[in-house]
């Protein structure tokens, strides 16, 4: 993907692709908020202390995923016009500033790995610095937060898939945050969600698991090039979004979505790694018990249940990084 053609962007894309909060940020400070910007690209926007629910909404973790910009973008800037409707404080996080700049997906690696501890050779690396400067607005953003908190990570996948729009959930979600979450989901048009019990260094896990946030990663459709996204695609997902924002019921479900646990995790140990179907296959793509999944040296992954979904299938990642998901429905 190249890099966007500033000229011809909206100016409200153009701000937030950029990190250029500061139309948005004197609107929500003029109608009396406290607003902050506790590193480049993070905008804090609090209106009580502590007594309104918290909501963290990141975009671009992945430079390339650039629908979720857009959409942000304009739900954020119709918002400010009509400041005193924000019904939540809200941290907005756009994630790889310096790769959505490039129109890459990353710099030197994956970001959305990099929310724990062990970063091991990635430590070094460019997203390594960015994800410390991330967390740490994190921490002190739910630090300050009421009971009451949501992180939403928006994403565009990279492959096709059979449900286009989807969700991975943790499972270690307090049950009745967890239920309000699917529900918002269900609200948003995703059609499927994946209940995660284990964490791979991503940004909505890490909300999770450190401060007890209803937090999912959100696919929402296909990578598309900034500014020229089809945003119809995108409508369900932007009026759930105004709705939680303002405080407000969202239009109801058209659908329940499908509910998936993890059979497994497909690991890249090493780089004899080959996967048992094209690069191509799309995501929630139907393997049968006994069907080899990947070979990995003396490591053979197969599905061992009737039938599993493949989800996230990518043998190009770094050694020791999840090289796909195998799913199974369960409502």
């Amino acid at each position: 993907m190249s890099a966007p053609d500033q000229a011809v962007l909206p100016d409200a894309v153009r701000a937030l692709a950029e990190a250029d909060f500061g139309t948005v940020a004197q609107r929500f400070a003029d109608a009396g908020f406290t607003v902050g910007t506790p590193a480049k690209g993070i905008l804090t926007v609090r209106g009580g202390a502590g007594t309104r629910p918290a909501v963290l909404l990141s975009v671009g973790v992945h430079g390339d995923e650039t629908g979720p910009i857009e959409m942000a973008a304009y739900v954020i800037e119709a918002l400010s016009r009509e400041a005193q409707a924000l019904a939540v404080d809200l941290m907005l996080c756009v994630g790889n500033i310096d790769a959505i700049a490039a129109g890459k997906r990353f710099i030197d690696a994956d970001l959305n790995r990099m929310f724990k501890a062990d970063r091991g050779a990635l430590a070094g690396t460019f997203e390594s610095a960015r994800a410390d400067e991330i967390i740490a607005a994190t921490d002190a953003f739910f630090e300050a937060a009421g009971p009451v908190r949501w992180h939403l990570d928006l994403h565009t996948a990279i492959r096709a898939s059979h449900y286009p729009m989807f969700a991975i959930v943790p499972d270690l979600i307090a049950e009745e945050r967890k239920a309000a979450l699917i529900t918002w989901l269900g609200e948003a048009a995703i059609q499927a969600v994946i209940m995660n019990p284990k964490s791979a260094g991503t940004y909505s896990y890490y909300s999770c698991e450190h401060h007890g946030a209803a937090g999912s990663t959100v696919e929402l459709g296909r990578v598309g090039t900034l500014g020229q996204n089809d945003m119809a695609q995108f409508a369900d997902a932007s009026a759930a979004l105004d709705a939680l924002l303002r405080g407000v019921a969202a239009p109801a479900a058209k659908a329940a979505p499908h509910v998936f646990k993890v059979a497994q995790e497909v690991v890249k140990l090493s780089d004899a790694f080959t996967m048992g179907f094209s690069k191509e296959t799309p995501n929630f793509a139907s393997l049968k018990r006994g069907e080899v999944i990947a070979t990995d040296g003396e490591t053979v992954y197969t599905v061992f249940h009737e039938e599993e979904l493949v989800v996230f299938p990518n043998p190009d990642v770094r050694v020791g990084l999840r090289a796909g998901l195998m799913v199974v429905r369960i409502s």
